[in-house]
């Protein structure tokens, strides 16, 4: 099939090797500096709401070639130069640690200069628009393999390479993506950076990727089956897909499915003795989306199972306890020496029934328990969004709301898996929608932090145990709940009837006298965030918006 469809496209080229271009059977769309020949007839697609995809990709990969570039590329060149260094080697060294040692003028200076060396595959390209983007808007890069199942993608890639002038960079590929990435690894031609996107899941080519990245490369991954990652169905699909279930009927299930996803990575990763470092973790409109990078160390491969959880959340109430899988302790052994010691965990943390509202408990996971972001990643995106890709919004036109999502993201508590909904809350036991703020206000005075998330709109992320967030909820109205009011059939009334078991006298007295809806630090904090004039959460950008039909090959 791969033969004949090669020999299709050749056969579309004329004698001097120029491509045969009826400009009047495309429509030309123009994203970020790339120019692509978009078919009249749908045997590829252009989705325009996938531009902030686009966008943010771009500026990622430029953060993490500023950041952990260098480090990757001399990796790569220690491991091939082995057998041949001398004594110029040692010279190579001296210069670097000047470079080092010399002021972030000449290291600046360094990078704008920098040969490029960059390799990326885009392993599922479509129409090649990625590809060229990539070709055209990243510094440093220095070929792109641009590679697509269908034959009539590929020939839409080559005609758009040869359109946008970048066929030195963006080399069009007709291949199944995974025996491309096995073929690739077994010669050693491995990728800085791989870009897998594609039409619903991303598990069959997750094994393939891990293997076929550099050290400290950067693999993108997108996954569209939200219906399966964070839907109210399909839990055995859910599992066989990405090895655990998720919060199903829940109001965290954005972030479960995140988590479900870097799981499979760092499941996939930990059999090759590598560890997958999430740097960002989105979860997009119709979509989620994570940056990870990914290098070999069997110590580190040791911290899984402690970063690993299950979830046990309530039917009723929508309470949640985590579960770790695995946890690490220091020992003390001979000559007083100090050794770290795995073991399993103790649980479950719950009983059989809810303590809150009798309801009944649904297990999710296992998933990933560790932090969704590296700060430091998403301060250096942000610093090229707001000032290398300033006065540029005809080539960046989601600027403004990269702006706004990962300054909440950045924001995020690292430490406190998932989030709740005040309103959520608020109409379980009957009461008012408090403001945001009297409910942060409510929290920090009794000692817990609170943040935005960037998942779902008016919600937050709390360490405070699920005890304070009913007291703080209940005590947010102002008229005492009168219970006798309610019906003893309702969830908010088992809850605020139930409150002298779950509650101690001994924590409630300390919660009394430490409670306060005056503005404080935390609920001056996400005040701060919260009026800043940005875009943090997108409206629905066009009628009947979302993933695009698969097209069908001619």
């Amino acid at each position: 099939m791969f033969r004949a469809a090669i020999s299709k496209i050749k056969a579309n080229l004329t004698a001097y090797g120029a491509r045969k271009i009826n400009i009047e059977d495309f429509n030309i769309v123009k994203e970020g500096k790339a120019e692509i020949l978009f078919p009249k007839k749908e045997t590829v697609f252009y989705n325009p709401i996938q531009q902030f995809n686009r966008d943010l990709s771009v500026t990622c990969i430029k953060a993490w070639d500023n950041l952990y570039g260098d480090e990757c590329g001399q990796k790569r060149r220690n491991k091939k130069g082995k057998k041949k260094r001398t004594a110029q080697n040692s010279d190579d060294s001296s210069k670097r640690q000047k470079m080092e040692d010399g002021s972030s003028r000449e290291t600046a200076e360094a990078s704008k200069t920098k040969t490029p060396y960059i390799n990326i595959l885009e392993a599922l390209s479509a129409t090649g628009l990625r590809a060229i983007r990539y070709a055209h808007e990243i510094p440093h890069v220095k070929q792109v393999i641009a590679n697509d199942l269908l034959p009539d993608a590929v020939e839409s890639i080559k005609r758009n390479v040869e359109y946008n002038n970048v066929e030195d960079i963006v080399k069009p590929n007709l291949d199944d993506a995974n025996v491309l990435m096995y073929r690739n690894k077994a010669a050693n031609n491995k990728f800085h950076v791989i870009d897998l996107d594609p039409y619903g899941t991303v598990t069959p080519f997750v094994d393939a990727a891990i293997q076929n990245i550099e050290e400290d490369g950067l693999v993108l991954v997108t996954c569209t089956d939200l219906s399966v990652l964070a839907g109210n169905g399909y839990p055995e699909k859910c599992f066989a897909l990405y090895g655990g279930v998720n919060m199903v009927s829940h109001e965290s299930t954005h972030e479960s499915a995140l988590r479900l996803v870097l799981n499979l990575l760092k499941q996939s990763a930990a059999k090759y003795k590598k560890t997958v470092e999430p740097l960002l973790s989105l979860s997009i409109d119709f979509y989620v989306r994570v940056f990870v990078k990914v290098k070999t160390s069997p110590i580190e491969v040791k911290n899984v199972m402690s970063n690993t959880m299950t979830t046990y959340h309530c039917s009723r109430c929508g309470s949640y306890h985590n579960q770790p899988l695995g946890r690490i302790s220091q020992r003390e052994g001979k000559k007083n020496k100090t050794f770290t010691k795995y073991s399993v965990a103790q649980g479950p943390p719950v009983d059989t029934k809810c303590k809150f509202c009798d309801g009944t408990y649904h297990l999710a996971g296992p998933m990933y328990a560790g932090p969704l972001h590296n700060k430091e990643f998403i301060d250096e995106v942000l610093r090229i969004n707001k000032e290398e890709h300033r006065d540029q919004d005809d080539t960046y036109g989601t600027r403004k709301r990269i702006e706004g999502m990962l300054s909440l993201a950045k924001n995020e508590l690292s430490d406190s898996p998932f989030y709740f909904s005040p309103n959520h809350i608020a109409s379980v036991i009957k009461l008012q929608v408090p403001p945001l703020k009297k409910v942060v206000a409510g929290l920090g005075s009794l000692g817990y932090e609170c943040s935005l998330t960037h998942a779902q709109p008016s919600s937050l992320k709390t360490n405070a145990p699920w005890d304070a967030i009913w007291y703080v909820m209940q005590k947010c109205d102002d008229e005492k709940k009168d219970l006798s009011k309610m019906n003893p059939n309702t969830t908010g009334y088992k809850i605020l009837s139930a409150m002298p078991k779950w509650l101690s006298e001994d924590v409630k007295s300390e919660y009394d006298s430490k409670l306060s809806f005056t503005p404080n630090e935390e609920s001056g904090n996400i005040e701060k965030l919260r009026k800043l004039k940005i875009v943090r959460y997108q409206e629905n950008p066009t009628k009947n918006w979302g993933p695009k039909a698969r097209p069908n090959a001619s």
